[in-house]
C-alpha cells in the first residue's frame, strides 16, 4: 500500500480479516498513512480508503524510503508515528491473526513471545475464558486438541505452528527477491552480530551470519579445555565462537551509552525472550551470568532461522572482495572463506569483536581505513567477595535480597594516567582468556548467582596511540608484547603470573600466596608482575591501589591477588565509519561493534548491531528499488 499524505478528506484506516474488517482510525486534513511495513518492505496489514471526495499526495515505496534516507527530521516525524502505530495496534489485539490458545499451553507461550518479537499484533482467544470460542472453532473446523492455533489473515489455519511456519504465512521472508538481491553478510556472532542478524530477519531479509568459531555448547568445551588442561584452540575459545567474548563474562546489560531510541529496551526484551530472567527488564543494573546466556544464545540463533537467516559456524572470512572505484571509494563485493569459497556481498556487516587481530590486519592490506585509538591495560585483582560486601553493604552484608556488592573505582594520577576497575565480577573468578598461542590474558567472569568466593576487577590503565605511535596497528603489537611476557612469567604453560598487592606496592616480587587463594585456572604462578606491563602503569597502579584504599577499606590489603594481564579491553583501533554507518573508503562494509571501535560491553555492542541493521535495510531496500525493471 502506497504512502499518503492527506490535503483535504478523510482516509479510514481498516484491518481486514477475511470478509469482516475492523475500524483502526480515520485520517484529516494534515496527517498521513503507513506503519512499520513500509519500511520493512512487507506487506501491509491493514487498508486505506477515501470515505468522502479527498485530495491527497500518493508516495510509492521508494520515494518514501528515499525521503526518510534524505531528510532526518521527517525521518524522525514518520519512524516515530509508524513504531507508535504498531504499538497501538499490538496493546489493542488488532492485527490479521487471531491465536487460539491456553495459558496452560507451552506452544502457546511460545507463538506470543515469537509474535511479540517480531511487532506482529495478533487476537487473542482463550480457550478457558472467552464464552464465544467454540462458536470460532466450530467456524474454522478446530477441535480444542489442536491449540494452539494461529488463523492467518482468515483463510489459513495453522495448528501448533512452528515459527518458520508462521513466517512463511506472514510473509517475513518474502520481502526481497533472492533473485535480485545479492547476498546480506553478517561476519561474526557475537552480541553485535547477532542482533544485527536478528533485527535483518525481523525485517524480512535473509542474512548470512559467518562465524569463524564453533556453535556456543561446543566452544565452552574447547574453553575449558584451555583452563583445565592448558591446551588452547586459536579459533575456538573466549574470543571466538557464537555469543563473542560477552559469553564468558558477568553478563552485564547496563551501559553509559546515549540511547534516545530506546534500543536497549528492545535488547533486554529480545533476552527475555530467549530466557533471560525476567527481572533484567526493571532492576537496575540488570546481569545474566555465563551459563544463562549459553542458552540464550542458542534460542536467539532458532529464532533467526526460523525468519530465514542462515549461520555458517566455522567459516572464517580470510579476504575480502573489493572492486577500486572512482577516487579514493572502493565498494565491498563478496567475501572470501579459508577455503576458498567466496560469497557474493555488496551489503557486509563487520561485527568481528575486538580480538580478531588477523582479520585487521587483512582489512589494512586491503585499503579498508583504520585508525588506532586509545585502550587500557593493567591487571586483574582478587579480594574476598565478603570484604567488598562489608565495605559496600555495612551491616547490611550478606543478605539475600542485595546479593554480592559491586564497585566502580576511578583515579586520577599525579604522572597524567587514569586507572579504573574495569569489568568488576562480584562472587566470579579470574578466567584464562587467550585466543594466540603462547600469550597470556585475562577477563573476569561470573554465573548468575554471583556466589563463588572471591571478588575481581580489572585495575587498569587509559594508554592512548601516543604510547604506540607509528602504525595504525601498533596497539594490537603493544598487546602482543605484554602477553607474552606475562605467559613467560607464569612459565610457558598458559599459568598466569600472581603476586600478593602488599608485594607489588613495595616493589619486590612474592615468594607465596596469603589467605586470599587466586581462581584463574589451569594454574597460576608468583612471581613480580612489574615485567608484565609497562613501567608507567605499574607506577599509576601503585599510586592509586591506596586511593581506592580510601574508599574501600580493605582494598589494598596485603594478601589481594593482581594477575596479570588484562590487555583487552577494548578494540586497540577503529575502523572508522561515515554517517550512513558505511566504511569511509569502502562502500557497503559496515563496521560495528566492539572490533570497529563503537562499542564496549554486551548492552553497547547489541545497540550498535540495531543501529547498523537499520542502516543496512535502507541501504538494500533502497538499492533493490534500483535495480527493479519497473
Amino acid at each position: 500500500m502506497p504512502f499518503f499524505v492527506i490535503m483535504t478528506g478523510e482516509v479510514e484506516i481498516v484491518s481486514p480479516f477475511g470478509t469482516h474488517e475492523t475500524l483502526i482510525t480515520v485520517h484529516g486534513n494534515g496527517q498521513f498513512t503507513g506503519d512499520v511495513n513500509m519500511i520493512s518492505g512487507r506487506r501491509s496489514i491493514v487498508r486505506a480508503r477515501a470515505t468522502v471526495p479527498s485530495e491527497v499526495i500518493e508516495l510509492q515505496n521508494k520515494d518514501l524510503l528515499r525521503l526518510v534516507q534524505n531528510d532526518a527530521e521527517l525521518s524522525e516525524i514518520l519512524m516515530r508515528a509508524f513504531i507508535l502505530r504498531r504499538v497501538e495496534l499490538i496493546a489493542a489485539g488488532v492485527g490479521d491473526l487471531i491465536l487460539i490458545g491456553s495459558a496452560h499451553s507451552a506452544g502457546t507461550l511460545r507463538i506470543k513471545d515469537f509474535l511479540l518479537r517480531n511487532g506482529h499484533p495478533y487476537s487473542y482467544v482463550d480457550l478457558e475464558q472467552d464464552s464465544d470460542v467454540q462458536n470460532l472453532l466450530d467456524s474454522f473446523q478446530i477441535s480444542a486438541g489442536e491449540i494452539p492455533v494461529l488463523i492467518c489473515r482468515g483463510q489459513i489455519v495453522l495448528r501448533n505452528p512452528t515459527n518458520q511456519e508462521i513466517a512463511d504465512c506472514l510473509g517475513f521472508n518474502e520481502s526481497i527477491d533472492q533473485t535480485q538481491v545479492r547476498d546480506l553478510v553478517v561476519i561474526g556472532a557475537g552480541p553485535c552480530g547477532l542482533f544485527a542478524g536478528l533485527i535483518l530477519a525481523q525485517m524480512g531479509f535473509r542474512p548470512i551470519i559467518l562465524e569463524r568459531g564453533k556453535v556456543v555448547r561446543e566452544r565452552t568445551k574447547d574453553t575449558w579445555r584451555l583452563w583445565r588442561k592448558s591446551v588452547l584452540n586459536p579459533e575456538s575459545n573466549v574470543q571466538f565462537g557464537e555469543g563473542g567474548a560477552g559469553t564468558f563474562s558477568d553478563g552485564k546489560l547496563y551501559s553509559q551509552i546515549k540511547d534516545p531510541h530506546h534500543y536497549g529496551r528492545k535488547v533486554l526484551t529480545e533476552f527475555v525472550a530467549a530466557g533471560a530472567p525476567p527481572e533484567i527488564l526493571y532492576v537496575s543494573k540488570p546481569h545474566i551470568g555465563t551459563f544463562r546466556l549459553v542458552t540464550m544464545v542458542e534460542n536467539m540463533r532458532a529464532t533467526i532461522c526460523a525468519l530465514g537467516g542462515e549461520f555458517r559456524f566455522q567459516c572464517k572470512v580470510t579476504d575480502f572482495d573489493i572492486v577500486k572505484g572512482d577516487g579514493a571509494t572502493s565498494q565491498v563485493r563478496g567475501v572470501v572463506l579459508a577455503g576458498g569459497e567466496t560469497i557474493a556481498a555488496d551489503h557486509v556487516v563487520l561485527a568481528i569483536g575486538h580480538s580478531a587481530r588477523d582479520t585487521f590486519q587483512m582489512l589494512y592490506d586491503r585499503g579498508v581505513y583504520v585508525e588506532a585509538k586509545p585502550f587500557s591495560i593493567g591487571l586483574r585483582i582478587e579480594h574476598p567477595q565478603s570484604l567488598i560486601d562489608r565495605a559496600r553493604l555495612g551491616s547490611n552484608a550478606g543478605n539475600a535480597l542485595l546479593g554480592a556488592a559491586d564497585y566502580k573505582l576511578v583515579h586520577h594520577c599525579g604522572n597524567g594516567r587514569s586507572v579504573y576497575s574495569f569489568c568488576m565480577c562480584p562472587g566470579g573468578t579470574v578466567v584464562a582468556a587467550a585466543s594466540e598461542p603462547e600469550r597470556v590474558v585475562t577477563n573476569g567472569m561470573s554465573q548468575y548467582s554471583r556466589n563463588e568466593r572471591n571478588a575481581n576487577a580489572g585495575i587498569v590503565v587509559s594508554i592512548t596511540p601516543a604510547d604506540y605511535p607509528g602504525h595504525p596497528l601498533a596497539g594490537i603489537a603493544f598487546q602482543r608484547h605484554w602477553e607474552e611476557r606475562a605467559y613467560i612469567a607464569g612459565g610457558r604453560n598458559y599459568c598466569a603470573p600472581v603476586q600478593r598487592v602488599g608485594d607489588f606496592l613495595a616493589q619486590r616480587p612474592s615468594t607465596a600466596l596469603g589467605s586470599v587463594l587466586p581462581s584463574y585456572t589451569p594454574g597460576v604462578r608468583v612471581t613480580d608482575l612489574s615485567a608484565c606491563i609497562p613501567d608507567y602503569a605499574a607506577a599509576a597502579i601503585r599510586e592509586a591501589l591506596p586511593a581506592f584504599d580510601q574508599r574501600i577499606s580493605g582494598f589494598a590489603m596485603d594478601d589481594a591477588v593482581l594477575t596479570g594481564v588484562e590487555t583487552r579491553t577494548s578494540s586497540p583501533l577503529r575502523i572508522k565509519r561515515n554517517g550512513d554507518f558505511q566504511s569511509l573508503n569502502t562502500r557497503g562494509l559496515y563496521p560495528a561493534g566492539e572490533g570497529a571501535g563503537y562499542a564496549g560491553g554486551i548492552l553497547s555492542a547489541a545497540v550498535d548491531g540495531i543501529e547498523v541493521a537499520q542502516a543496512v535495510a535502507l541501504s538494500m531496500l533502497q538499492w533493490k528499488k534500483s535495480v527493479s525493471p519497473n
